[in-house]
């Protein structure tokens, strides 16, 4: 929501058919921590300078996931297995699409993860499935589904390194796709986020923007992608909300009492 040139607040998706959208106002100051992409889709028209709207959409993006959730029976899994593993199937292309693979089996460090006698499993292609494969398809269709196991395949075939009969154990299969994660997540096209390269001198942009008002946070802005870089930025941002006079005032009350 914009007024007088400045965001002063958020307007929510109406609920039901017949709700009404609600307007949040903001206190200080609207913090976006909806990807670059998204965010621009989200200020009204003319709200932002032109060159920045252009700059942030044609920020590069990273590809997005493939996903194979498992239910297993454990039964006899060896009693040494490890709980992460990593599949490359060739090193000369290291980001080739459905190189490599990254998985996990989080009951070996947590069995209440499972029922008694069963076992968690994930397995996933990191940042390297393109969007362009599945752009368009209908997520209720035959051919969405067909392609799920398509390309799931080399997923099955990395577990089988290390359980060579999981294709038997498993009970229960859940497949995640790029549309996955651009409807659950809202991520824009699926993308796991920013290409951003230091090559040349490129930098993550901090939480201030042009658009008065308006601040970000999340894995389009500095330090970048990843839940623990995303989490600072949000501090980072609070950071830049809190005059520094209130910053000394905090760190005087954590430090312990003058004797």
């Amino acid at each position: 929501v914009m007024e007088g040139g400045k965001a002063v607040g958020v307007k929510l998706r109406p609920r039901g058919r017949a709700g009404s959208s609600e307007v949040v106002r903001a206190r200080a100051a609207v913090v976006s921590n909806a990807s670059v992409w998204d965010t621009m889709k989200l200020l009204p028209e003319g709200a932002a300078p032109p060159d920045w709207r252009k700059r942030s959409a044609d920020t590069p993006q990273v590809n997005s996931f493939m996903h194979l959730h498992l239910g297993i029976d454990a039964r006899g899994l060896p009693p040494d297995l490890e709980c992460h593993h990593l599949v490359v199937n060739s090193w000369s292309n290291i980001t080739a699409p459905q190189n490599v693979c990254i998985a996990s089996v989080p009951t070996v460090f947590d069995p209440s993860l499972a029922p008694e006698g069963k076992a968690v499993v994930h397995a996933y292609y990191a940042a390297s499935e393109p969007y362009s494969v599945w752009e368009g398809l209908d997520r209720r269709s035959e051919e969405y589904q067909r392609l799920k196991q398509e390309r799931a395949e080399p997923l099955w075939q990395a577990l089988e390194r290390f359980i060579p009969d999981i294709r038997e154990r498993t009970e229960l299969q859940l497949i995640g796709t790029p549309l996955t994660h651009e409807r659950f997540l809202r991520r824009h096209r699926g993308s796991y986020g920013p290409a951003i390269s230091a090559q040349g001198g490129a930098g993550w942009p901090g939480p201030k923007t042009p658009v008065p008002g308006l601040y970000m946070c999340g894995d389009s802005t500095m330090p970048g992608i990843g839940v623990p870089a995303a989490a600072a930025s949000g501090m980072m941002a609070a950071n830049s909300l809190v005059p520094v006079w209130s910053h000394l005032s905090m760190m005087e009350e954590l430090l312990p009492a003058r004797r």
